[in-house]
């Protein structure tokens, strides 16, 4: 079963701490689960192994920080699509390397974009070849393989982050609004869960959103806000 649970907005480090118990301690641990969310103000996250140094170089004081709890870039979400998606390890693609889960998540993508009449392409090579010198801050400008591109300008439009451990794979998607012009997210919103439904093989159903621990759910936010988390390398 593919879980769709309820749009929520939340804070930085609130939308963080969510995604991740929503790997670690989702209460039907045999299903997979997908989420939309939106943010209460401007924010940026940055990949679990970047150095803080570089994020502070970006001087962006006015907006929300926080570390994620999975790899990847910078990523603004001052106008984004975001979602997450947990794959259990008892699913076959859970079990899968990372970088063939990546590429089937955003081909299922790129063919919905294709199919509401955007005209998108997966990267197939590195923009940059040598990446030590590429700026941390230009996530959305510099595309990785698989990544979903803007066939004529090269616009990146898709990317995404990973974290594996024991209880499965959360992927953490951000699909930027500005470069895919107009589009009817709605339509977009249940077609993409269709599709991933399709792509597990798992029959996808709404879902309330599960009642967490509170003592969990606090303490997550909480690490995700601390300096000691976001300052750690």
């Amino acid at each position: 079963m593919l879980h769709i649970l309820p749009n929520r907005t939340g804070g930085a480090a609130e939308n963080m701490a969510l995604d991740f118990l929503l790997l670690q301690r989702y209460p039907k641990p045999e299903s997979a689960r997908i989420r939309h969310y939106s943010w209460r103000s401007p924010a940026i996250t940055f990949g679990y192994s970047q150095r803080w140094k570089e994020i502070e170089a970006l001087e962006v004081s006015d907006r929300e920080i926080c570390r994620r709890p999975t790899g990847g870039g910078v990523v603004d979400h001052a106008d984004d699509w975001t979602y997450s998606l947990v794959i259990p390890r008892t699913h076959e693609l859970g079990r899968e390397p990372a970088p063939l889960v990546y590429y089937l998540i955003h081909r299922t993508l790129c063919d919905l974009f294709i199919e509401q009449g955007k005209d998108v392409v997966q990267q197939q090579e590195e923009l940059v070849s040598d990446k030590k010198k590429r700026d941390p801050g230009l996530c959305f400008e510099q595309a990785e393989p698989h990544d979903l591109v803007d066939r004529m300008t090269g616009s990146k439009i898709a990317g995404a982050a990973l974290k594996r451990t024991k209880n499965g794979l959360l992927l953490q998607g951000s699909i930027a609004r500005k470069p895919v012009g107009n589009l009817d997210w709605g339509k977009f919103e249940s077609n993409l869960y269709q599709r991933f439904a399709e792509l597990l093989s798992l029959e996808g159903n709404e879902y309330p959103w599960p009642d967490f621990e509170p003592d969990h759910e606090m303490h997550l936010i909480d690490q995700f806000s601390d300096p000691a988390w976001n300052q750690r390398r």
